[in-house]
């Protein structure tokens, strides 16, 4: 049930009506200043409290239930979009994020160098994966802590937060410790243990949809990590399982209006591994941001056809420079901008 407060309401009235609920029902209630009104979102048993009673209240300028099982990252719980700032960025608003960088890191010389050209391109996270999920045992599976190593010389060179994937709970510390935004990777999005640990940290979690996740079951993925205290999640679209063949997913678009109307948390887009292939990396991003994605994770390496995981779809230094000028003149249409390009 959420209670939307009359505007200009006294503080005093908003927390004397909190305390007579929590005394008089077993309830949680979470409390949300928004720029048009206050929100109380109550948690929990609300069967026996009656909406008509409460929307008689003086206090009170309506009451209604909610029928979503999310509670946390419904819209409706928190009517403003949710900015999360992190290392000096935002993500959500009207800055676009850009994270940019290898599926793989793969040496030294290879992640810092790519990290300052994309920087230079107007990039404003970098992305590299450490620890690499593949569908072949046989495949390259990353440097793993030495390519956390790495990315830690990227970011101390180039001032770029980094971006990794989370595969195992054990490294989590680790994670927590280096890392400033975890990601958890389509496979993962329903591991349910791992999430209600991401919960327990500070740290933003960059959650992907799974291949066959439905929008509830993401949005549901999101609510177990913000039930366990940790309201920094941020949705990725990285493209569905469907009947088609020639990408290497299908890039649902449509998700990112739905993850709007149904939800405060930012979205952004990862064309890269939704298509698959290089070429469609720049319309799919225009068709994003105009669509009003939060931000692109876009795969960049310096040598794509040499690259030790997914060179197919990986854009080149001056591919994605060319990229992301062209998605600065999209974005500018919107009246929003790239973080990294002035």
């Amino acid at each position: 049930m959420i209670i939307v407060m009359k505007n200009n309401t006294p503080e005093e009235e908003i927390n004397r009506l909190m305390k007579e609920l929590t005394s008089s029902y077993d309830i949680k209630i979470q409390k949300i200043t928004g720029s048009q009104c206050t929100v109380l979102g109550l948690i929990g048993d609300t069967s026996s409290i009656e909406v008509d009673d409460i929307s008689r209240d003086s206090r009170v300028d309506k009451a209604m239930r909610v029928k979503q099982p999310y509670k946390k990252a419904n819209r409706a719980f928190h009517p403003d979009d949710s900015i999360f700032e992190i290392g000096g960025r935002k993500i959500g608003g009207k800055d676009i994020a850009i994270i940019a960088g290898p599926c793989s890191v793969e040496s030294e010389e290879q992640i810092v160098g790519i990290a300052e050209a994309v920087k230079a391109s107007g990039a404003t996270f970098l992305r590299g994966g450490a620890y690499k999920p593949r569908t072949s045992p046989y495949a390259f599976q990353g440097l793993e802590a030495e390519g956390l190593e790495l990315l830690k010389i990227a970011r101390a060179k180039t001032g770029l937060p980094i971006v990794t994937e989370i595969m195992d709970p054990a490294t989590l510390d680790q994670f927590v410790e280096d890392v400033d935004i975890i990601q958890v990777g389509a496979r993962n999005m329903q591991n349910f243990s791992l999430l209600k640990q991401l919960g327990q940290t500070k740290k933003p979690i960059l959650l992907k949809r799974g291949l066959s996740a439905t929008i509830e079951e993401w949005i549901m993925s999101a609510e177990y990590i913000m039930a366990g205290g940790n309201e920094q999640v941020i949705f990725c679209e990285r493209g569905i399982r469907t009947f088609e063949n020639y990408t290497r997913n299908t890039l649902d678009l449509s998700a990112i209006p739905a993850i709007r109307k149904l939800s405060h948390l930012p979205i952004i887009i990862d064309p890269s591994h939704a298509t698959g292939l290089r070429y469609m990396v720049e319309p799919m991003c225009a068709a994003a941001v105009a669509a009003g994605a939060d931000g692109l994770i876009i795969e960049v390496h310096n040598n794509p056809e040499k690259a030790l995981c997914d060179g197919p779809q990986s854009v080149t230094p001056e591919g994605f420079s060319h990229i992301i000028s062209k998605v600065a003149k999209y974005a500018a249409v919107e009246d929003r901008h790239i973080s990294g390009v002035r």
